[in-house]
């Protein structure tokens, strides 16, 4: 992937900020945004979804919208002795769609994982009852988010 990020010239940079700032927007409206011809944004485009650079388009949702009050973000350790199923750790991790983001980091933990939930009766619940179950999973510590501040926003595309 670092390849074909360095090679995203001013323009497909422009291509990609506009499609953060609205993921709906037509060709047409997207061209004159870039001052392209459509078949030639649509071309360009095309081009960043096959190199990856652009990975998918979805809605972002208000999670009380879905019943979902709480956030939580929970690191959590690999038994030492585990390491040799770390890839069947983190298939069971990615089955779970209350896992929103799982990070491996450096620190006093392994993982990080941003967990949503209805409540905190049910954060607990998930918590001790799948992903503490999980075999190799150690140390669990959450954080339970107050507010969020700033919600998930667009990558900078200024390089």
């Amino acid at each position: 992937m670092e390849r074909a990020v360095n090679e995203l010239d001013a323009i497909d940079r422009k291509i990609v900020a506009e499609l953060q700032r609205d993921g709906r927007v037509s060709n047409v409206e997207l061209a004159a945004r870039v001052h392209l011809s459509a078949p030639q944004c649509l071309r360009r485009t095309r081009a960043l979804e096959e190199r990856g650079v652009l990975r998918g388009y979805g809605a972002r949702v208000e999670p009380a919208a879905l019943g979902l009050g709480v956030t939580a973000f929970v690191s959590l350790n690999i038994h030492g002795g585990a390491f040799d199923r770390v890839r069947d750790i983190e298939a069971r991790i990615r089955d779970f769609p209350q896992i929103l983001e799982c990070h491996t980091v450096s620190g006093d933990y392994d993982y990080l994982l941003k967990v949503v939930a209805r409540d905190l009766k049910a954060l607990s619940q998930f918590l001790t009852d799948r992903v503490m179950q999980i075999p190799g999973v150690d140390d669990v510590r959450s954080m339970i988010c107050l507010e969020e501040i700033k919600p998930q926003a667009p990558l900078p595309t200024d390089g």
